[in-house]
């Protein structure tokens, strides 16, 4: 592949902690295993500032490296205006941060902005559900949707990135 300048995804959720930063260690771990790490760069972000600078939540890092990815590197952050032009696809956990992404987006920029889901090969509810109040298995499901949702994505940069 070429040196061109990478793809980059931004994931979003409310404060950075549970649901994007899980998705930003599934994403890299896949993209690494499909031999794409290179060509697309993974970050994340919150639509709220509650976390700055905090690393996940402690469930959210056992469960993650229960299945192989580790997020402790990771810092929450709150989305800002030049991520809208710097990524080229921005992923919402749900329906309350999509609309919150698109309400921030220059009109211009609205099309880089959808739910992760959108990329899902299996069932789910629409929305990867915030986790924080709930128990493991909120915190498996997550993980179960995140993984869906991240293969496919790969799927779909394969494709696009194979074309360019």
């Amino acid at each position: 592949m070429s040196k061109c300048k990478p793809y980059r995804v931004l994931m979003v959720c409310m404060g950075n902690i549970c649901r994007s930063p899980t998705a930003e260690g599934v994403l890299r771990h896949r993209l690494e295993a499909a031999g794409l790490a290179e060509s697309v760069q993974v970050d994340s972000a919150g639509t709220h500032s509650y976390h700055i600078g905090n690393p996940p939540d402690e469930r959210s890092q056992a469960h993650a490296r229960r299945r192989g990815y580790e997020l402790s590197g990771l810092r929450a952050r709150r989305v800002c205006d030049e991520d809208f032009s710097a990524f080229d696809l921005i992923l919402a956990m749900d329906e309350d941060n999509l609309e919150w992404l698109l309400a921030e987006c220059p009109p211009a920029e609205r099309g880089r902005v959808r739910k992760l889901v959108a990329y899902a090969r299996g069932a789910h509810d629409g929305a990867v559900p915030d986790p924080y109040y709930g128990g493991k298995a909120d915190f498996e499901r997550v993980l179960d949707l995140v993984e869906d949702a991240c293969d496919g994505l790969v799927e779909h940069l394969t494709r696009t990135l194979g074309r360019a």
